[in-house]
């Protein structure tokens, strides 16, 4: 528990997509590669290059200053010394015209530190050592004269273009990459492919879907092809099922109905309201189980989808107002599932309360269809089972006011989870009754 603990801080930083993160498996140990040879291996060898190359240029300025120390005079020491220095390929002025306060160098040049640290332990009475560019090394040194400047060319204490090797490094290392990374993206293509059918099909819709990639990954799109064709061989027998039910029930159901028609007794007009509720019953039933199976995804506009709803309502005389309704986008979804959804909730609405509200609002991601009412609301406590089927809340839903099996709103959830959303209950704020919210994902 520690252990992940200490590391819970991590994953704020880590990638969130499966290309993130495969690029940072991938590129992280190239990375750390290049470091670790540059730190571990050219740093060294370059040392060692540039302090051999310094001792050798040691002995030429040491013959140097030998030569020039064992002169009489400044003017012999010059002329001695111009005879050193010129096959040497030095250039020397005794005494020097002007001695620096203390040692300089570039900040990013790495192997003039060894150039220093080697002149000075090599050699005694070298004082500054000038390293202002990468072609020139001025260095100053004791003499039984006064203090000497010599010059010479900084490739005879260094490696020429050391940098060479860590452009090569960086330039194969980048290539290598791109080249892996565009390999791993066609490995991870069917992964994709697989994430965003399972997406869709959980939405509702069926996209078309071909297993492709590594064996893994051809195993667990054949799973999810499988999954998929079971699952809808078993929303078709299912639907048939019922379909067969219904009609074998409706037919009794008829001739029960006809056989109470022909008598005038006053004791039939109850059992005649018996089988209107055993119709209703068995429509709802139905509904619930059939899911909306024929209704294909289309685009649509929710925005004229909940004009629909509001112009059915006002044609059959129900107290509909029309809220914030936004629109001008096409959404895929199911019209029909989900007009049936909405009018469930207005019909529920105005069952519990003497007027109803519906909204739409549009985001980048969700579509929010909103119905709200005046009623007694559904208390915080038993909203999640108001959703289940065959629940009825009789405290908060008057019983007495419509019949049912609590199924409206187990339907209403259904649709939405259908479309990869979700169905929310609330409380309305001015109207003071439910507010139910239909988040239906884009």
């Amino acid at each position: 528990m520690a252990y992940r603990m200490s590391f819970k801080w991590l994953k704020d930083y880590m990638p969130r997509s499966l290309y993130g993160r495969a690029a940072l498996i991938l590129i992280l140990p190239v990375i750390t590669l290049q470091l670790a040879i540059s730190v571990g291996f050219i740093q060294r060898h370059f040392e060692r290059v540039t302090e051999q190359m310094t001792a050798s240029i040691i002995l030429d300025l040491q013959f140097l200053v030998d030569t020039i120390n064992e002169a009489e005079s400044v003017e012999a020491a010059r002329r001695a010394g111009q005879g050193i220095a010129d096959p040497l390929a030095l250039k020397f002025a005794l005494p020097a015209p002007r001695v620096p306060a203390q040692s300089t160098r570039l900040w990013y040049d790495l192997s003039g530190i060894v150039v220093e640290r080697s002149l000075h332990a090599g050699m005694a009475g070298v004082g500054p050592v000038v390293l202002d560019n990468h072609r020139i090394v001025q260095t100053y040194i004791d003499t039984d004269f006064g203090p000497m400047e010599v010059e010479f060319r900084r490739s005879r204490v260094s490696a020429s273009n050391p940098h060479q090797l860590l452009v090569w490094m960086v330039v194969l290392g980048a290539l290598m990459t791109l080249i892996a990374y565009i390999y791993l993206r066609n490995q991870l293509r069917p992964i994709t492919r697989l994430a965003h059918a399972a997406t869709a099909y959980g939405r509702g819709r069926v996209v078309p879907y071909h297993p492709a990639g590594a064996n893994e990954v051809r195993t667990a799109g054949h799973a999810f092809l499988d999954m998929r064709n079971r699952i809808e061989r078993q929303s078709q027998t299912r639907t048939l099922m019922l379909s067969g039910v219904s009609h074998d029930l409706r037919t009794p159901l008829t001739r029960l109905r006809l056989g109470l028609g022909l008598l005038d007794d006053e004791d039939v007009e109850p059992l005649v309201r018996d089988v209107d509720d055993m119709e209703r019953l068995l429509d709802a039933f139905l509904d619930f189980a059939r899911g909306d199976a024929e209704d294909e995804t289309s685009a649509t506009d929710p925005a004229k989808l909940a004009q629909q709803v509001l112009t059915n309502a006002a044609r059959t005389g129900q107290a509909v107002q029309a809220g914030v309704i936004e629109g001008g986008v096409e959404v895929p979804m199911r019209p029909f599932a989900v007009r049936r959804a909405l009018e469930n909730l207005v019909g529920n609405a105005l069952r519990y309360g003497q007027a109803a509200r519906l909204s739409v609002t549009v985001s980048p991601k969700t579509v929010v269809f909103t119905v709200e009412d005046d009623g007694p609301g559904i208390p915080p406590d038993q909203r999640e089972d108001a959703t289940r089927p065959f629940t009825r809340l009789d405290p908060a839903r008057n019983q007495d006011r419509g019949s049912g099996v609590g199924l409206g709103l187990a339907i209403v959830e259904d649709i939405a989870r259908a479309h990869g959303g979700l169905l929310r209950l609330g409380e309305s704020a001015d109207l003071g009754g439910l507010k139910a919210d239909v988040v239906l994902g884009r």
